[in-house]
């Protein structure tokens, strides 16, 4: 899908980011393909996927854009979101209309680097490529100095930096808005409507909702600690 299309389809809307858990019953393709169907149906503009199976399924259910990511856990990096090139070129192979990777300054497993992997990505495949940030630094370098399409609030709470921000970082996207040209796009820790305006207020060319729509594991576990201890103790006398 040309990235202009990508775009226009995107502004001022809803993209679902349809993950389960690895060890979820729900993380299996057919599933995650439901919930990105599911999310299309009801006006979602787009679906963020993880891993080239669960992207594969879901261009086979979907018309709206797929923005791939491929979470890949090692020992050796704290960074998780495509972390390096063969992981984007896994799921653009997959399908994605656009991809995802952390461009945090941290260091990557075997030291490679996000300029390189940028460049690799647009030299052989012409993907879009949004940057995933924590901070405006990071924002800034991906923009300006790496000429991503995009740049996403994704990673702000989620670095030893900004560890402290709770709440969706209505800051940055604010910031962001007012120094970049590419779109900004909001996501992390939304969790009701009045979220979703407040980002669109401060500047959000579209915004990213995840767990609060399809986070069915941690939704029933913060019903489950609601519930009195002997939830279990049923009386049927």
């Amino acid at each position: 899908m040309e990235m202009n299309n990508v775009f226009e389809k995107w502004r001022g809307g809803l993209i679902v980011s349809c993950q389960a858990p690895a060890n979820s019953p729900l993380a299996k393709p057919e599933i995650i393909a439901a919930f990105a169907e599911t999310a299309e149906q009801n006006g979602a503009v787009g679906v963020r996927i993880d891993s080239p199976a669960h992207i594969s399924a879901v261009k086979q259910r979907v018309e709206i854009p797929v923005l791939g990511i491929y979470k890949v856990i090692s020992a050796e990096s704290e960074v998780y979101i495509t972390p390096t090139f063969n992981d984007a070129a896994e799921i653009i192979r997959a399908g994605s209309d656009m991809i995802a990777l952390d461009a945090t300054f941290r260091p990557r497993p075997h030291d490679e680097k996000l300029e390189n992997i940028v460049e690799e990505i647009r030299v052989r495949y012409k993907t879009p490529v949004m940057a995933d940030v924590a901070r405006i630094e990071e924002a800034l370098n991906a923009a300006e100095n790496l000429g991503v399409d995009v740049v996403s609030t994704t990673l702000s709470g989620y670095t030893k930096e900004t560890q402290t921000i709770t709440e969706p970082d209505f800051a940055l996207i604010e910031k962001l808005a007012k120094r970049l040209t590419s779109p900004v796009i909001c996501e992390g820790r939304l969790r009701s409507a009045a979220d979703v305006k407040r980002a669109f207020d401060c500047g959000a060319f579209a915004v990213v909702v995840g767990g609060a729509i399809t986070g069915v594991d941690i939704l029933v576990q913060q019903f489950v600690r609601a519930t009195p201890s002997d939830i279990k103790k049923f009386d049927y006398a």
